[in-house]
């Protein structure tokens, strides 16, 4: 009964908490994206679970419809070097974890020794050389601390902290690596159909030069309209070089994220299929602001880093009180083997110990500063990561919706384009305009048609950049991708 009011006070202590309460840091973005559709903000105003909302619900296999960009995105999942770091970055945040949870209960040791001390005959007390020896088997713990002030229960959570946010950057790996397979090769195909483009005009040109030439011997073609015509086969020959150089660099990139060697089958061959890799899911809403706190990897790092910064401010309160740690130890000790677990030869000890923080020369209060500081550090970014976040989501908004008015004024220039040069040409034919301006003609023609493939690839990159910005590219809907995840912190 004596020992009943310390137990009581130790267990009520032993609830004790200094971690200060967490909040989470009101969103330092406006509540509507600029430029967002109306539809958008329709849907966003949804709950978290609506399916109009939820791009990260959208497995990447249902995202990209093209079997060779799935096929490519598979390798890298499985190949890519920066993944697999990530997923060793977890164990690793994991088995520390683990290690500081092991802080909470006692470590338990059994031992056993044997000690022999010789004596010589002038100090021994019966003037006889001899030999004592000295038996021991104990079973104990040493310096088990009792978490009175919560110390290391703070220390816990900071380390679960840790260890989650390394989950949430494994999946922001990810996310980012299967938008930058696509993206690559969705590069690789427009350069393709660039190359195409130039290799198409440089035989055009080609037949042309021959033709002027032909010409320019039977004299109806002047010498000058013969170096104009050769300036656009050497042009057309420049740019077949050029971006034949450019896909193979397209190529290696590609190779490098995928982390392995690319069969020829999983190229593209055109932009027919950049065009066509992105399904009918590819325009997704938006939804609110709000919905990228739980749906976007980073941010949720952000905020474990942000919890684990809260929880160490618990940890440097509790050094402003005792600690209270406990050895003991319990077993048996003879000088002989044989009695060794024999009737009388227990032993015991016991020993408590209480350090009480008198003078540090300031160290507690300068910890308490520095996890305080670091705290408002996480907070700081925290709020960032959220802003970067919402300005991704939104740039791609406001690129979305001027993108296809792109693609439309750009293929109507082509075709007017076209309609020039063909106009040109016979006009040409029939000596009304000198061959400058077929030339012009043609030139302008070629490059509107090399704009209009980039401003196609912008379209098509610009869903991907979306999907990615709103959290999509984790799920994938296939068992081997589930098998990846990480297993509880308790493993």
């Amino acid at each position: 009964m004596k020992l009943l009011p310390t137990l009581t006070l130790a267990a009520a202590l032993g609830g004790c908490s200094l971690v200060p309460a967490y909040q989470r840091p009101a969103l330092p973005v406006p509540a509507q994206y600029p430029l967002a559709r109306a539809s958008d903000s329709a849907t966003g105003s949804a709950s978290s679970s609506s399916s109009a909302t939820d791009a990260a619900d959208i497995g990447w296999r249902d995202f990209f419809a093209d079997p060779r960009l799935q096929q490519l995105i598979g390798l890298a999942l499985d190949n890519n070097r920066d993944l697999r770091v990530a997923v060793l970055d977890i164990e690793e945040s994991r088995a520390q974890y683990r290690i500081q949870a092991s802080a909470s209960v006692p470590s338990v040791d059994a031992s056993g020794s044997d000690s022999a001390t010789r004596s010589p005959a002038d100090v021994s007390t019966t003037g006889q050389a001899g030999v004592v020896r000295q038996y021991s088997a104990t079973l104990g713990f040493s310096a088990y601390e009792l978490d009175l002030f919560g110390r290391v229960r703070s220390l816990n959570a900071q380390a679960l902290q840790k260890f989650l946010a390394s989950e949430e950057a494994r999946r922001s790996t990810q996310i980012s690596l299967v938008a930058e397979v696509a993206t690559d090769y969705l590069t690789l195909a427009a350069d393709l159909e660039r190359l195409a483009l130039a290799r198409r005009t440089l035989q055009s040109q080609s037949d042309s030069y021959a033709l002027t030439r032909r010409k320019a011997e039977l004299g109806v073609a002047s010498d000058l309209a013969l170096r104009q015509a050769q300036t656009t086969v050497e042009s057309a020959r420049a740019d077949v070089a050029g971006y034949t150089s450019q896909t193979a660099q397209d190529r290696n990139a590609l190779a490098l994220v995928v982390g392995a060697p690319i069969p020829d089958d999983l190229l593209p061959t055109g932009l027919d299929d950049a065009l066509g890799a992105v399904g009918s899911r590819g325009d997704v809403p938006a939804g609110l602001p709000s919905t990228l706190l739980e749906r976007r990897p980073d941010v949720l790092e952000a905020e474990h880093q942000l919890e684990a910064a809260n929880a160490s401010i618990g940890a440097a309160r509790a050094a402003f009180y005792p600690r209270i740690s406990l050895t003991a130890d319990a077993g048996t000790t003879s000088s002989a083997l044989a009695g060794l677990f024999k009737g009388g030869s227990g032993t015991w000890t016991f020993a408590p110990q209480v350090d009480l923080p008198i003078f540090d020369g300031g160290s507690n209060r300068a910890n308490l500063d520095l996890a305080l500081i670091e705290r408002d550090i996480s907070v700081a970014q925290y709020e960032k990561t959220i802003q970067t976040a919402f300005r991704e989501v939104a740039d791609s908004l406001a690129q979305r919706d001027t993108l296809q008015s792109q693609v439309d004024a750009q293929t109507a220039l082509v075709e007017a384009w076209a309609q020039s040069y063909r106009l040109s040409e016979a006009r040409f034919q029939r000596g009304a305009d000198s061959y400058l301006e077929l030339l012009d003609a043609q030139r302008s023609w070629y490059a509107a048609q090399q704009n209009l493939i980039g401003t196609q690839l912008s379209r098509i990159t610009n869903r991907v950049t979306l999907y990615k910005a709103l959290g999509g590219g984790w799920s994938s809907g296939s068992a081997k991708i589930a098998s990846l995840q990480p297993a509880a912190a308790g493993r």
